[in-house]
């Protein structure tokens, strides 16, 4: 499962209700911060995230609204926290835009951490035994824009009503089983995997996009998701104007979502030009299951369409 945190979710400028856009997605013990517009390390704070294990930061593209905030993070790592490294990915015009504003922040040649900036191409980015991310190209107004996949990889669940009948105790010998090796018992039964786990079962799946200014390119990259996370800037009334800026429509995206057949679609990137209502009006009208995300708005990520999401009051 994931858990899935929005920071920011205005676009362009922030509003009384919004800030510029952030999100963090948590798996197991790892936390990745998905842009860092202006303000980014204040909505941390306020989320009660903080900074803890804040070391990946993924960038879905280098317009300053999801930049900015950088500045600020890396210049509070540098001066306060105990984060002596950390890792930005993006495209490498992104890559470009926060050299240059490190070189603002901290002066030619002068970090106090070391900051890693890894150039981003379409594929695996990183691994391990239970989950994959991943980056896919997406068309926005500039180059080197991608998104994001998050995914866990398929498992066979260990059933432990089984194991206690085949006398299997408690300890190493269900990890090994686990990991799909044979065990002997304590009388000499052999025990194989086959007989303590079930079949083989997909893991969650979230697809994040950041601004988008066509969805052409990703139903099969979203196709069958658990969550579909991306922008909603501008209404259908107004979709030559999105069209001119290089961004979507809500009734875009929700056509996307349909069409891909994911199981909810979450919504973010809005405009001040709108009241959230209309936003989710307009996508519900096309795809049910459409969430708009609010500043620290939590969402629990699971196989099989569990996307559950955690409001505080007000």
């Amino acid at each position: 499962m994931f858990e899935l945190v929005f920071l920011g979710t205005s676009a362009s400028a922030p509003s009384v209700h919004r800030g510029l856009s952030s999100a963090m997605v948590l798996y197991k013990e790892y936390r990745f911060l998905v842009d860092c517009g202006e303000g980014t390390q204040r909505q941390l704070l306020c989320s009660g995230l903080g900074f803890r294990r804040l070391d990946r930061i993924l960038l879905t593209h280098g317009h300053l609204d999801h930049i900015l905030g950088l500045g600020g993070i890396m210049s509070t790592f540098g001066r306060w926290e105990a984060i002596d490294r950390v890792e930005i990915w993006g495209g490498r015009w992104a890559l470009d835009r926060v050299e240059r504003l490190m070189e603002v922040v901290f002066g030619p040649n002068r970090r106090p951490l070391e900051i890693e900036l890894y150039d981003v191409a379409p594929g695996t980015l990183m691994e391990d035994e239970t989950f994959t991310l991943s980056a896919f190209p997406v068309v926005h107004r500039g180059p080197g824009c991608f998104g994001y996949t998050f995914e866990e990889k398929s498992h066979r669940p260990f059933l432990a009503e089984k194991a206690e009948a085949i006398g299997v105790p408690r300890g190493p010998e269900r990890a090994l089983l686990v990991q799909g090796e044979s065990v002997v018992l304590a009388d000499g039964t052999v025990v194989h995997p086959d007989q303590v786990l079930g079949p083989e079962q997909a893991g969650a799946r979230l697809v994040f996009v950041g601004d988008a200014g066509s969805t052409e390119s990703l139903h099969d990259l979203a196709r069958g998701a658990d969550a579909l996370v991306i922008e909603a800037t501008y209404l259908e009334r107004e979709r030559d104007l999105a069209r001119n800026f290089g961004h979507l429509t809500a009734q875009q995206s929700a056509e996307l979502a349909r069409g891909a057949g994911v199981d909810a679609l979450i919504l973010t990137h809005l405009s001040r030009r709108y009241f959230e209502r209309e936003v989710l009006e307009e996508a519900q009208r096309v795809f049910e299951r459409t969430f708009v995300a609010r500043d620290f708005d939590r969402f629990q990520v699971a196989k099989g369409g569990e996307v559950r999401l955690v409001r505080e009051p007000g």
